[in-house]
């Protein structure tokens, strides 16, 4: 495939920006380095009133679901590079059949092509 190094460059862009953005919600499991979890607020639940408490446990629960997002991206990423390194890249994983270049302009990460993204 040409532009090879122009989809790895941009993936390896979008590594970068996952992870600034995983380190502002969460942190890296320290029993599996390869997991992020979310950071839980920090609060005196002793000066809290209810509301605040409330705001907080909220602001978690989204943090956690961005984090499950950005992990799963970061996923996908990290496996393009590894398609690039392997000489794999660009190929719909079910058909096997080439990836549009539109669509790995819109997502360099993807992993099928467009007959089978919804699959």
């Amino acid at each position: 495939m040409e532009n090879l190094q122009h989809f790895k460059d941009m993936l390896e862009k979008e590594k970068e920006t996952i992870l600034r953005e995983l380190q502002t919600i969460g942190r890296k499991n320290p029993t599996n380095p390869s997991d992020w979890e979310a950071v839980e607020p920090e609060i005196n639940r002793d000066r809290a009133d209810e509301t605040e408490v409330a705001d907080n446990i909220e602001q978690y629960e989204n943090n956690s679901a961005v984090l499950e997002q950005l992990e799963k991206q970061l996923g996908n990423v990290k496996a393009a590079l590894e398609k690039i390194a392997k000489g794999t890249y660009g190929l719909c994983e079910i058909s096997g059949e080439p990836i549009e270049l539109d669509r790995l302009e819109a997502n360099p990460s993807a992993r099928t092509c467009k007959l089978h993204m919804n699959d």
